[in-house]
């Protein structure tokens, strides 16, 4: 199983476009917001008495960013197994010594160690960014909690991904499914629009997203210092406002998520996630 994760991982990095492509969500969000969705952002938030809104927007910006990462990150890392499948790669496998339970294994093992890796390396650049522009380094206990929610979010996402993949069986429909993915993420994550600024019908289906539940506990740790200063010449209900309406705090049927119990969420999606995704793939090796 190691040495399997170990060729996939060889398989993924080797492809620069993989690489590229994987980032697209990451890209597009960047750019939207370099163009003209932070300068909108900040002048309104300076209109309502927020100091240091270029900070504020970017640490909430930068922490939906490392979310939408992990996604888009372990869309393109599953490449390999739709690969070897269309390209029927994957019977000689089967009929190697190796079991199949190893090979899903070895799958699955290789997008986490990418999709953990890669993420790491997006907080890593979005912190660089962020001190450029003002933001303080956060304690040792804050960046243990951050790498943590990180690999609870690649492993949300990453089982996601997996059940998606298990219904795809040629390339080119992954093609099609990543570019879907990369282009829909921002919207699902409540980054493009922030959740505040939706229907309630959308907002509800932004909440209950797993990424969102990601972004909302990167946002939480991230922003704290940050948003105490920005808001310390307003009263305590402007932040309870700006945490709602931009999905700081995320709401379901009007009750607010703690984030204990958005972790307790996303633990609930790996497993349900990944318990589908064991099924389709049983279902097509028993075929």
């Amino acid at each position: 199983m190691i040495g399997f994760a170990k060729r996939n991982m060889l398989i993924f990095f080797r492809d620069r476009s993989t690489v590229f492509f994987s980032f697209l969500g990451v890209f597009i969000v960047l750019a939207l917001y370099i163009l003209f969705l932070g300068d909108i952002w900040e002048g309104d938030l300076s209109q309502q008495g927020i100091t240091n809104s270029k900070l504020l927007i970017g640490t909430w910006m930068m922490a939906g960013v490392i979310a939408i990462a992990s996604v888009t990150i372990s869309m393109g890392a599953f490449g390999t197994m739709v690969e070897d499948r269309d390209k029927n790669i994957v019977k000689d496998f089967r009929t190697s010594p190796v079991k199949r339970r190893d090979l899903v294994a070895g799958y699955v093992l290789s997008v986490l160690i990418i999709g953990i890796l890669m993420t790491v390396i997006t907080f890593i650049v979005a912190l660089a960014y962020l001190m450029c522009i003002g933001y303080t380094f956060p304690s040792i206990l804050t960046i243990l909690e951050i790498f943590g929610i990180i690999i609870l979010s690649v492993l949300a996402n990453s089982t996601m991904i997996l059940f998606i993949v298990s219904l795809i069986k040629t390339t080119s429909a992954f093609s099609t499914a990543s570019a879907i993915v990369g282009t829909l993420i921002g919207f699902l994550a409540g980054v493009y629009i922030p959740v505040g600024a939706l229907p309630s019908g959308v907002a509800t289906i932004v909440n209950i997203f797993p990424t969102s539940h990601a972004a909302s506990l990167l946002r939480t740790l991230m922003m704290k210092d940050i948003t105490a200063a920005s808001f310390s010449d307003l009263p305590p209900e402007a932040i309870t406002e700006f945490n709602n309406s931009m999905g700081v705090t995320l709401n379901i049927g009007g009750v607010a998520i703690t984030p204990f119990e958005s972790i307790f969420i996303l633990l609930g999606y790996t497993v349900v996630f990944f318990v589908l995704a064991v099924m389709v793939l049983s279902r097509k090796n028993e075929q």
